[in-house]
């Protein structure tokens, strides 16, 4: 088990691989650098999010349809290909919006729509086959190793990149990007071939519902919808700085493009010392407390964020990063636990659809509220920094609504109900087939 677990970690690393540039180095030099909109590039890199709710359909769909005896690996392999054309096309966007807006813009919804459509194909499968292949009492360690593997690979590529673009040209992003793409796509490859047996059939599902009763099912648990409203928020809260980080280090500390990209390194090193932790910890602390102390820890990352920025200290900077790189490898390892706990065996896909078309909604709002408030705050006030300022606080009391949710989440609870729904509506529906 302990190669499956490599190599799911590796697709993994090849999805993260290919979204690193753009939304760190990319929004960067848009922002910062071509003086485009925020909320422009907010928007654009928010498109791909647009597509969740295509997750649940495929996740659905894989479960009960094998292509060629594969549930999984068809749509994770189509993923890859999507998200790795959409990185090589993505920085010549960039420049295109600066010199023709219109004709940057749909370049850039197809660019985003590329990466997006292989997002949402690659990542319920390869989670749903995680699911599957871990079974419920491994499936932390196996978290813990992808993420493991994620986060080194996010402080390679931003070392990466970072000395890539130390002379940095246009042409010289465009080959950085090239380059990346084409390392994500051999990683990807490498995780999938041999990873998913084949099967002989479609996991003995042979029940027919309609979308609408498994939607119904799905929003008469109470517990799917907690746990979806408390992914989202939290999720919000840990992810919308994504969009802002580097160009507010760029216009507060006045980095270059070699150093705000090097900043994933740090928030990288910290997430993976706390998911080390975090994994070591799994059996004596659970996965709700992990989350408590996760969350708790983003709520003292923002704080010290906001204090940086009023005493416009690089070095305090510096310490909140790291403090948010902790708390981001402890939210993340024991909420995808949970994702992985809050499913049922028969529609694994299904549900793992679900928490991944939250995960995509929360990236969407996070982008765009992020974008929105720093360009109109900043422009009411006339102070920049404040736009900035007034996104992480928001951000900082989301964490703290998240903790209170996340209070009234029980699995248990959860996987009685959905058990009771989902026999019910297969049996209505199969009765109305007879």
């Amino acid at each position: 088990m302990f190669i499956k677990r490599i190599q799911l970690g590796l697709i993994h690393v090849a999805l993260t691989v290919t979204l690193l540039p753009i939304t760190s180095t990319l929004n960067r030099v848009m922002i910062a650098d071509l003086s485009l909109s925020a909320t422009l590039v907010a928007v654009l890199a928010s498109l791909p999010y647009l597509f969740s709710p295509i997750q649940v359909a495929i996740g659905n769909f894989s479960d009960r349809n094998p292509v060629l005896g594969w549930r999984r690996s068809p749509y994770i392999l189509i993923g890859l290909i999507l998200c790795t054309a959409g990185l090589i096309v993505s920085p010549h966007m960039a420049y295109l919006l600066a010199e023709n807006l219109g004709m940057g813009i749909a370049v850039g919804v197809f660019a985003f729509g590329l990466w997006g459509m292989g997002y949402n194909f690659a990542t319920v499968s390869y989670f749903s086959l995680a699911s599957e292949l871990s079974g419920e009492k491994s499936r932390g360690r196996t978290i813990a190793i992808m993420f493991i593997m994620m986060v080194l690979s996010i402080v390679a590529t931003s070392e990466g990149l970072s000395r890539l673009l130390q002379n940095f040209s246009p042409d010289i992003l465009f080959s950085a990007f090239n380059s990346v793409a084409f390392v994500a796509f051999g990683l990807g490859l490498l995780g999938l071939i041999g990873l998913e047996p084949r099967h002989s059939e479609a996991a003995h599902l042979d029940e027919h519902y309609t979308w609408r009763e498994m939607y119904e099912g799905l929003r008469e648990n109470r517990q799917v919808l907690l746990f979806f409203r408390y992914l989202i928020l939290i999720l919000i809260a840990v992810l919308g700085q994504d969009v802002l980080l580097e160009p507010y280090s760029a216009q507060l500390y006045d980095l270059p493009v070699s150093a705000s990209t090097r900043l994933n390194s740090i928030t990288g090193t910290f997430t993976l010392i706390s998911l080390v932790v975090g994994s070591l910890l799994e059996r004596k602390v659970s996965n709700p407390v992990q989350a408590r102390i996760g969350a708790w820890m983003g709520v003292g990352a923002f704080s010290l964020i906001l204090v940086s920025g009023f005493m416009h200290s690089t070095m305090l900077f510096y310490v909140a990063l790291s403090v948010l790189g902790l708390a981001t490898g402890l939210i993340t390892v024991s909420n995808l636990a949970l994702m992985l706990d809050m499913t049922v065996a028969e529609r694994v896909g299904m549900f793992m659809g679900v928490w991944g078309m939250a995960n995509a909604a929360s990236r969407l709002a996070g982008n765009l509220i992020s974008g929105a408030l720093r360009d109109g705050l900043s422009q009411l006030t006339g102070n920049l920094v404040f736009g900035y300022q007034a996104v992480f606080g928001i951000e900082l009391i989301m964490l703290l609504v998240s903790l209170y949710l996340l209070r009234s989440i029980d699995v248990a609870r959860f996987r009685d109900q959905a058990e009771k729904q989902f026999s019910y509506i297969e049996k209505a529906a199969m009765a109305g087939d007879a």
